[in-house]
């Protein structure tokens, strides 16, 4: 449970801080018989702040929850 709650903190300062991320996805532009022609496209997916806040939050809560479990 403090594992999960350290890498929930984690990951909602990474979002807060970033916005995002982003990722490279490789398409077919042409592909006509034996010949294939593909493109690296780098696509970005947004994080809205509320997302990572709430991450935070529940990553301190289960910090705080584990605490009185010891």
């Amino acid at each position: 449970m403090r594992l999960i709650g350290i890498i929930l903190i984690a990951l909602g300062a990474l979002s807060l801080g970033y916005g995002g991320f982003s990722y490279v996805s490789r398409e077919k532009v042409v592909d006509a018989g034996p010949i294939q022609v593909s493109a690296d496209k780098e696509k970005y997916v947004f994080v809205p702040p509320v997302v990572g806040g709430i991450a935070v939050v529940a990553g301190l809560v289960m910090l705080a929850s584990g605490k009185r479990d010891v």
